[in-house]
């Protein structure tokens, strides 16, 4: 019963209130940042502050720049500007 095809489970993650669809693995702040806000790679000068709930063994916690996460499914995440541009 081994599956040949390599593709990644998808799960659904929790941004902001909005569902998004991801590769079931780890997530960067990047990835977050960039579902949050479609402009963010035009602006990396702005910061954002980004902390989840729902992770493994109900785990939370915040995902600082350069972070990543292993996602789950219904994991919840909350991205805020704390930067001026």
């Amino acid at each position: 019963m081994a599956h040949d095809d390599k593709e990644k489970k998808k799960v659904t993650i929790i941004i902001d209130g909005t569902p998004h669809e991801v590769e079931k693995d780890d997530i960067t702040y990047v990835d977050i940042v960039t579902l949050a806000d479609p402009e963010y790679p035009q602006h990396p000068e702005t910061t954002y502050s980004v902390t989840y709930k729902r992770g493994h063994g109900n785990n939370e916690g915040t995902l600082s720049p350069g972070g990543s996460v292993k996602v789950k499914e219904g994991m919840v995440f909350n991205v805020s500007r704390t930067g001026q541009s």
